[in-house]
């Protein structure tokens, strides 16, 4: 089995889709639009298969989690991997110099891995790891 796919609402449909494409290599399929409800999204695709739905619609309230400076039960964060410790420390330096926070790291983990945190353009938490 497989995951087939995450989704995150947003107020700013355009503006995550460019991040995740931009700065995560993501492959977008075209807007799809219900005009009935207002709902619009984006399905992005990844080197590997996995997808992320970027999904936008009048009336979804705002989730009060503040993930920057405390972690919630439930979905905390997406991580993407990479093929070296110089491409942790690369996508951290290309984030950061697009004023994105890097929250913690580049720093090497209990469990083996090479990562960094930061946020995306909505909060929401994001790690770069490199399985040492």
């Amino acid at each position: 089995m497989t995951l087939e796919h995450v989704a995150i609402w947003t107020d700013n449909l355009e503006n995550m889709g460019e991040y995740y494409r931009k700065y995560f290599g993501g492959i977008s399929n075209e807007l799809y639009e219900n005009p009935k409800t207002g709902f619009r999204s984006y399905f992005l695709t990844f080197q590997g298969g996995a997808r992320l739905e970027l999904m936008q619609m009048t009336g979804i309230p705002q989730n009060l989690n503040d993930t920057k400076n405390k972690q919630y039960l439930g979905l905390i964060h997406l991580a993407f991997g990479v093929n070296s410790k110089i491409a942790v420390e690369n996508k951290a330096l290309e984030l950061q110099s697009a004023g994105y926070e890097i929250l913690r790291g580049p720093r090497t983990t209990g469990d083996g891995y090479y990562e960094f945190e930061t946020l995306d353009p909505d909060g929401n938490r994001i790690e770069v790891t490199f399985k040492l």
